[in-house]
């Protein structure tokens, strides 16, 4: 009898167990199902009317509707002014790198220039050798040439050009010239110079007549 009792109470409490699994499992659905039902009438009450559905809502609810489209445009609108502020910020930060990098690469190239003139400076006062100065003088100069043609400026050839309005400045003419030599560059007075193809200062020359 104790062992049927005891086999009784074994039987008992499984259907026990089963039967509070069952029920969680119960509890679990219901709610998942009450949540995913929740989550259709929001989505159903916030969903935009259509022209088929339109006549069939309240003037209240069709008020509300327009009310929440409003809402979702000013959103919109907010998002788009703040993505065209950041734009216009981060624009404007790098047109200002680029302009002091610009610079920065500007100086950096023409520092070993001045250095070579201050080198070259004490011993051209301590020279006796005028040719030697010269040829230093020169090599400093072509090294400054280049030094601009890796900026991008370049010297405006005149030396038997015909004269440009769009490249030379005449602030002489010399009459009495060959025919072959009228309307041409005689002679430039003052360099000019282009900047990535574009004239920063235009050479000053002497035209003939």
């Amino acid at each position: 009898m104790t062992i049927d009792i005891k086999d009784n109470n074994e039987k008992l409490q499984e259907q026990t167990a089963q039967d509070a699994e069952q029920t969680a499992q119960d509890t679990v659905e219901q709610a998942t199902a009450e949540e995913a039902q929740a989550a259709a009438d929001a989505e159903a009450d916030t969903e935009l009317p259509t022209e088929e559905n339109a006549e069939q809502l309240t003037p209240e609810q069709q008020l509300e509707a327009a009310q929440a489209e409003i809402e979702e445009l000013k959103t919109q609108a907010l998002y788009r002014q703040a993505e065209f502020e950041n734009y216009r910020r981060r624009t404007v930060k790098e047109k200002a790198d680029l302009i002091l990098n610009g610079s920065k690469s500007a100086v950096l190239a023409l520092l070993p220039i001045v250095d070579d003139l201050e080198r070259a400076l004490p011993s051209m006062q301590k020279a006796d050798n005028v040719a030697a100065v010269t040829e230093g003088v020169e090599l400093i100069y072509q090294k400054f040439l280049k030094a601009l043609a890796g900026l991008g400026v370049r010297q405006i050839d005149t030396e038997g050009k015909d004269f440009d309005v769009d490249l030379h400045e005449a602030i002489a003419q010399v009459p009495g010239v060959p025919d072959e030599q009228k309307g041409r560059v005689i002679d430039c007075v003052e360099r000019g110079y282009t900047l990535n193809d574009q004239v920063i200062r235009h050479a000053k020359v002497a035209v003939g007549m």
